[in-house]
C-alpha cells in the first residue's frame, strides 16, 4: 500500500531553532521537493513529503540528529515562553539561559505535553499541557498544574518545583500517571514524593495573575536599541526559499536562533537598525504581508487542518465586514475531538451525523470561559448546534457580552475623587491626534513618545522623519489624524 505523502513533524524544544539547523532542515526538505513548511500550535515544524522522496528525507534528518516523527504523534513538543523573553516579558527571573538549562536537562522524549511558561507574559497560554510549570514570585521555583490526558480539569500541585528538578519530576509523573485513577492527584503526589528527594517548597499562596491579553506579535517592533520581527502567514505556509533566505541573513548578521510561537508565527530577535533594510528587502521579495489586523491574529486552528482554516477565514471576514472589535479575546476552532487548543471562545464542530444516506450539514457549539480568560479550562456552553452561516451572529453577540463585562471593571484611574464634580463643569473639546492605520496605536502630542525621543508637547508634524509606530514599526506616513474628545474644565 503506497502513501500519498509523509507528514513529518520536527520538534523544536521550547520553540527554539538555531539558524544553521533550520537552514540544514530546509535544504534537506528542498532536495525532497518540498515547497513549504508549516508551524504548529506546540511550536513545532511540519512538512509533507511525497512518497518517492520520503525515505531519503527521513534518512537525512536522522543523520543530522534531528528529532522527528513521520505520520504519527507520540512525542509532543515541549512548549516554552522562551520566545517572549525581553520583548514581551520584563523584570522576570526567568531568563533565556535558565530555559536552555532546563530544556537541555531533559534526557528522555516526553509522551505527555509539557509547558514551561513565565507567568509575566501572555503570548504563550499557560495550561495547554498535561504537565504545566508556571513561574512563581520565588526565583527558580515554579507552580505545577497537572491535567490528565483527554480531560480539562487542572490539579494544582502542593509544592513549588525547583528548576533543576523539572525534567526529573516530569519523567516520574509521566511514568506514574497511567497507573493512577484519572484525577487522583493526591495519590499521584504521594507516589512522586517517594521518588525524591526534590528541592521543592510548599505552596503558600495560590497562583495569581493568569489573565490572558494577547500582544500584537507581527511586524517590525522596537526592542531596546534593537528590533524584533514577527512573521505571520494567513495560510500557515512558509515557502522554503523564503526560510532559506532568512536563515542566511541570520547567519550573516550573527543572529544565532529563531523562535516559534503557539500562534504559528516566527519571531526573529536582535536585528540591528542598519540591518533592517535586509529584512525589508526579503519581506518585499516574497510579498510577505506584515500588516495584518489584530482581529486576525487572535485565532488558533488545529495543525494541518484545512477545514479549520477555511472556517477561520470565513469568520474573520464576516467579523471584519461588520467592523467588530475582538481585542482581548482569543478564539479557537476545534474540528477534531480532544485537540487541547486553548481560547476564551471555542467554536467546536459537532461530530458528523447522517440521516439515512444523506449527510447532515455541519453544526457547531460555541463555548466560552466564565470570565473570557484564555488560560482557563472551564467552559460555558453559549450556543449549541449552530450552522456555519449563523456563527458570526452569535459571535458578535458574545463579543458584546465580553465588552459589557469589561465595562463593569472601571479602572481606578477613571474614578472620580471624593469631591463633587458638577456636570456643567466639564465641556467637551476636540483636538487632533494621529493614529497608525495598521495597529491603531495613537500619537498624542500632549504626551509625545519619550521612548522614541519625542517629548511631550511636540506636534506630530515636527516629529523626526524617521519616526515609526512603537507597536508595529509602521512608517510615519502610515499615521493619519483622528479626533479625540478632551475634557475641558469650565
Amino acid at each position: 500500500m503506497f502513501r500519498k505523502n509523509y507528514t513529518v513533524k520536527i520538534n523544536l524544544p521550547g520553540g527554539i531553532v538555531a539558524a544553521g539547523d533550520l537552514y540544514a532542515i530546509v535544504t534537506a526538505a528542498e532536495r525532497a521537493r518540498v515547497s513549504h513548511m508549516q508551524l504548529g500550535t506546540r511550536q513545532q515544524l511540519f512538512c509533507k513529503v511525497a512518497d518517492k522522496y520520503g525515505p531519503g528525507f527521513l534518512q537525512e534528518l536522522e543523520q543530522a540528529g534531528v528529532s522527528f516523527e513521520a505520520n504519527e504523534e507520540r512525542f509532543p513538543n515541549i512548549v516554552s515562553s522562551y520566545v517572549t523573553e525581553s520583548i514581551f516579558t520584563m523584570q522576570s527571573w526567568v531568563s533565556e539561559g535558565l530555559y536552555k538549562d532546563i530544556l537541555d536537562a531533559f534526557d528522555y522524549r516526553p509522551r505527555l505535553k509539557i509547558n514551561l511558561v513565565d507567568r509575566n507574559q501572555s503570548l504563550v497560554p499557560f495550561f495547554t499541557g498535561n504537565i504545566n510549570f508556571i513561574s512563581s514570585d520565588i526565583g527558580n521555583y515554579w507552580y505545577l498544574y497537572v491535567r490528565w490526558p483527554q480531560t480539562t480539569q487542572l490539579h494544582a500541585w502542593k509544592d513549588l518545583i525547583c528548576s533543576q528538578d523539572i525534567p526529573r519530576i516530569s519523567r516520574h509523573i509521566e511514568e506514574m500517571m497511567p497507573r493512577k485513577r484519572i484525577g487522583d492527584t493526591e495519590e499521584l503526589y504521594a507516589t512522586i514524593q517517594q521518588s525524591g528527594p526534590f528541592a521543592s517548597i510548599p505552596v503558600r499562596s495560590a497562583l495569581q495573575g493568569t489573565a490572558f491579553d494577547l500582544p500584537y506579535y507581527e511586524g517590525f517592533n522596537r526592542w531596546g536599541n534593537k528590533i524584533w520581527l514577527g512573521i505571520y502567514r494567513r495560510e500557515e505556509l512558509f515557502p522554503l526559499p523564503f526560510l532559506k533566505d532568512i536563515c542566511r541573513i541570520c547567519l550573516d548578521t550573527r543572529i544565532g536562533q529563531l523562535y516559534t510561537t503557539p500562534w504559528k508565527s516566527l519571531i526573529i530577535k536582535g536585528i540591528e537598525d542598519k540591518e533592517k533594510v535586509l529584512w525589508e528587502y526579503i519581506m518585499g521579495k516574497y510579498r510577505i504581508n506584515l500588516r495584518h489586523a489584530s482581529n486576525e491574529l487572535n485565532w488558533q486552528v488545529e495543525d494541518l487542518n484545512e477545514d479549520g482554516l477555511r472556517l477561520k477565514r470565513y469568520l474573520v471576514r464576516q467579523l471584519d465586514l461588520d467592523d467588530i472589535r475582538t481585542e482581548g479575546l482569543c478564539f479557537a476552532i476545534k474540528t477534531r475531538p480532544k485537540t487541547g487548543l486553548s481560547g476564551s471562545v471555542i467554536i467546536r464542530k459537532q461530530e458528523e451525523a447522517t440521516t439515512g444516506q444523506r449527510k447532515v450539514l455541519d453544526r457547531y457549539d460555541i463555548l466560552h470561559t466564565p470570565d473570557f480568560n484564555a488560560n482557563s479550562k472551564d467552559y460555558i456552553l453559549y450556543r449549541e448546534g449552530v450552522e456555519k452561516e449563523n456563527l458570526p451572529v452569535y459571535l458578535v453577540s458574545l463579543c458584546k457580552s465580553f465588552y459589557e463585562q469589561q465595562s463593569r471593571k472601571e479602572p481606578a484611574a477613571l474614578r472620580l475623587s471624593d469631591r463633587a464634580v458638577s456636570d456643567t463643569a466639564i465641556a467637551a473639546g476636540v483636538r487632533p491626534v494621529f493614529q497608525c492605520r495598521h495597529c491603531l496605536t495613537v500619537y498624542d502630542e500632549q504626551y509625545g513618545d519619550p521612548a522614541a525621543g519625542e517629548p511631550p508637547g511636540r506636534p506630530f508634524a515636527e516629529t523626526s522623519p524617521d519616526y515609526a509606530c512603537p507597536v508595529c514599526g509602521s512608517d510615519k506616513a502610515d499615521f493619519g489624524p483622528v479626533e479625540k474628545t478632551t475634557p475641558i474644565k469650565g
